[in-house]
């Protein structure tokens, strides 16, 4: 018999019940996972949101049976980082493997559903409030709501396409495993030292936040200088007076611009939101002009990207959001 059950969910049938329940809904991604909860009768109001650094956990089932201990909770949504086949999630982030029934039956719940992290993202776009965005081009208003490409740096470099419809649909990607293209000399070399250690490069070796630090060590190495800072969050910190640091992060956005124009451009998209944990720590390099000059520097198509506004988004719990935004789409089990 060929089942209905659509890919990533995994149910117990001897726990289902008819009964309105608290439902889990959770952003997992390479470096912490962020859960609350729902009524699964009620509104889409997020309760008791905590968050778990996801290396100091064997797996992802511990995490949800932690958040779940003394609240009853029916099942969960967990968008997560990477791509599921089968019964297997894919992703060279994650500090763990991911089954979903293993996930399931070892949280103790009667159904898990996984979806990819940024088609979580994405879902949620359609509800952003207007104080929530902040842009990024001269341009504000677009043609056409549809299709949207949703991008995000984080622990890894995440992307998908909203398209509208009834009811809308989500491309998920895998932008981050794509190879990364230089756009100048500077990158040119950069990619040069990353590919001496490595066979194939990928966007996520720069545009994240380890790529970050990739870039940081490869401009020391192109000035002549050894590197002060050991992660990402001191680097940032450290912007204001290390002119290194400095232009680690103005060569970062400036590349992501350029990964960003030509991700617009391959899927025709009509608006842009950038969203990610790299880009909420660092606006004001977002803002200062290179993002947007290297965005639109895409030859005889830069007039239709001067249409196409891209907007950054203030919003902590966007991955939370998407999945309730799922679970309402996807209806009651």
């Amino acid at each position: 018999m060929t089942s209905n059950r659509p890919a990533g969910v995994s149910t117990d049938p001897s726990r289902q019940s008819p009964i309105p329940h608290r439902i889990i809904v959770a952003d997992v991604g390479g470096t912490y996972a962020r859960l609350g909860w729902i009524d699964a009768g009620g509104s889409n109001e997020i309760h008791d949101y905590r968050r778990y650094a996801c290396a100091e956990h064997p797996d992802l089932a511990s995490i949800l049976r932690d958040y779940a201990a003394g609240t009853p909770s029916h099942g969960a949504v967990v968008a997560i980082a990477g791509v599921l086949e089968g019964d297997r999630l894919i992703n060279s982030n994650l500090p763990w493997a991911v089954s979903v029934e293993q996930t399931r039956a070892g949280a103790g719940l009667a159904w898990v559903q996984l979806i990819n992290d940024f088609e979580a993202v994405a879902n949620a776009v359609p509800t952003l409030a207007p104080d929530t965005l902040s842009p990024l081009t001269p341009s504000t208003v677009s043609g056409a709501s549809s299709p949207a490409l949703v991008i995000g740096p984080g622990t890894g470099l995440g992307a998908a396409v909203w398209i509208e419809g009834q009811p809308p649909r989500v491309l998920p990607t895998e932008v981050g495993q794509a190879s990364l293209a230089a756009g100048n000399a500077l990158e040119l070399d950069i990619v040069r030292r990353l590919l001496k250690d490595r066979p194939y490069l990928h966007n996520e070796h720069v545009l994240s936040g380890p790529g970050l630090m990739n870039l940081y060590r490869c401009l020391c190495e192109l000035r002549d200088a050894t590197p002060v800072h050991a992660d990402a969050g001191a680097l940032v910190a450290a912007a204001a007076l290390d002119p290194l640091a400095r232009e680690t992060l103005e060569t970062f956005c400036g590349w992501l611009g350029s990964v960003v124009g030509d991700l617009a451009i391959i899927f025709g998209a009509r608006v842009v939101y950038l969203a990610g944990g790299v880009t909420a720590h660092i606006p004001e390099f977002l803002h200062d002009g290179r993002f947007l000059q290297r965005y639109l520097n895409k030859g005889v198509m830069t007039e239709q990207l001067e249409r196409v506004p891209v907007w950054r988004v203030e919003h902590g719990q966007l991955g939370l959001l998407g999945a309730v935004v799922h679970r309402r789409e996807t209806g009651s089990r």
